[in-house]
């Protein structure tokens, strides 16, 4: 049997256990999810994830993102730095890289047939607790001298939650997964704070108040030091385009006199609304602010790199020195597709894994960012326990036609509940199931006046990438 067939082998092996990501569970529940598993798993492989200091990021958006810039500054920083992501965009094996590129085939079928006695000696494991001990594994035997995880869907119980952080970091929250995590922010903030480790430092992005209260009495109750994004350290965005990406500037709240004299310096800007053509000071010494560059696109993306930002602070201070110039090298060489990936420029085609009422509130303003006035031909999938409507709310103002489809996942929603749902809300729409066809559909119909927009689904965008490099790009 050749590597390929083996390896498609393994992955049906692998998802032969229970996948929450596929299942429609009630709830995020010690019932479901078990640390107590996971803990005799990693315990079995010999604790892997001791052998390297880590970051360990969980949120509700931007937790790719924001790992995606600190593995890549790491990097940059001269380390082997190990990257553990979910989902993966095209092949499961981008979930676990080393110094950003994916293990190989052979080498996933030769470590999951090593642990297999690990894996059948331990009862109920699921999909992502053995992708996780994977993982884990997989970064020791490759040596790493740091590791970036990404958490899964919650926190508290994920398994990625038995790692010991040099710094935890908390992104965006907002209301996604509320069948596991709860329907406040409240509730779903105290998931995602069970991450918190007692007397170890927690980067907190900028958050709504009712979130922001919980990670705050958490990190108080285990003498965590916390570092809020926007008041520890702040930041500011400027100069962005579809062809340099985005420019910020960082700094810390001690260092505000600097800052101020640096941007009254700056002048102001030479029109209402318009951010000033700024300069910031050379990476070299202490100077303040720090100009970052990321070819990341969308406002929300200067909030993660300020994130990022932060917790390499904190990392370097903890663990392994991380210089200015390293930052600036990695955040501006970091790759992290399919979120508002633009594919081709005329027309305009977008891609993004916006599956949130917020994430799509967020892709919409970056739309307007880049592509003001511009119709959108909306190419749209969703798994049935999305919050579609409130994602239609945010997208359809700017959305000429949709054309509704589907994805391979199990969840996916009937692309007629789409039809009919942007019909409600007086807009065109039609069914082209296949994904693949209903790319170049959506191009067809933009020809030079419109922009295509695909979106709704890690899983849809994914699959649009696929078609577009594989059958539409010349």
């Amino acid at each position: 049997m050749d590597i390929e067939a083996r390896y498609l082998k393994t992955l049906e092996y692998l998802y032969s256990f229970v996948d929450y990501s596929l299942t429609k569970a009630v709830r995020y529940s010690p019932e479901q999810f078990n640390l107590q598993r996971m803990q005799a798993f990693v315990a079995a492989l010999g604790h892997p994830q001791q052998a390297y200091p880590l970051i360990h990021i969980a949120g509700t958006k931007g937790k790719g993102s924001t790992a995606a810039l600190c593995a890549s500054a790491l990097q940059a920083a001269g380390y082997r730095v190990g990257l553990y992501t979910s989902p993966h965009l095209v092949d499961y094996c981008e979930r676990l890289q080393v110094d950003l590129q994916p293990i190989g085939h052979a080498e996933l079928v030769a470590l999951v047939d090593e642990i297999k006695p690990q894996i059948e000696q331990i009862e109920h494991l699921t999909t992502f607790e053995i992708t996780t001990g994977l993982a884990v594994l997989y970064f020791a035997r490759q040596e790493v001298q740091a590791a970036v995880i990404e958490d899964g869907l919650g926190g508290r119980l994920d398994a990625p939650n038995v790692v010991d952080p040099v710094v935890s970091v908390i992104t965006t929250l907002s209301y996604d997964h509320t069948q596991f995590l709860g329907d406040t922010l409240a509730e779903i903030a105290g998931e995602k704070a069970g991450i918190i480790k007692p007397g170890r430092p927690v980067v907190l992005a900028p958050q709504k108040d009712e979130a922001r209260h919980v990670i705050e009495r958490v990190a108080a109750e285990r003498n965590a030091p916390l570092l809020e994004v926007g008041k520890d350290f702040l930041f500011a965005g400027f100069e962005h385009s579809v062809d340099m990406g985005q420019a910020l500037l960082v700094w810390p709240a001690a260092a505000q006199a600097q800052a101020d004299r640096y941007l009254e310096s700056a002048g102001p800007s030479t029109a209402a609304g318009e951010q000033p053509s700024l300069r910031a000071p050379e990476a070299g010494g202490e100077s303040w602010p720090l100009r970052l560059q990321i070819p990341l696109l969308g406002q929300h993306q200067v909030e993660n790199a300020a994130t990022a930002f932060s917790a390499l602070q904190v990392f370097s201070q903890q663990a392994l020195p991380v210089s200015r110039s390293a930052i600036l090298q990695g955040f501006a060489q970091v790759t992290w597709p399919g979120r508002f990936e633009i594919l081709q420029r005329r027309p305009p085609v977008v891609l993004d894994c916006a599956h949130n009422r917020d994430s799509a509130l967020k892709l919409r303003l970056a739309l307007d960012d880049y592509f003001r006035g511009l119709p959108v031909i909306l190419v749209f999938g969703a798994s049935e326990d999305k919050d579609i409507e409130g994602m239609f709310v945010e997208l359809l103002p700017r959305v000429q036609q949709v054309i509704a489809t589907r994805s391979f996942h199990p969840r996916a929603i009937d692309p007629e509940k789409l039809v009919a749902l942007a019909h409600r809300d007086g807009r065109p729409a039609r069914v082209i199931e296949k994904v693949e066809e209903a790319l170049p559909e959506a191009i067809r119909l933009a020809g030079h006046e419109a922009l295509v927009l695909v979106t709704g689904s890690i899983f849809v965008a994914a699959a649009a990438r696929d078609s577009w490099y594989n059958d539409i790009k010349l």
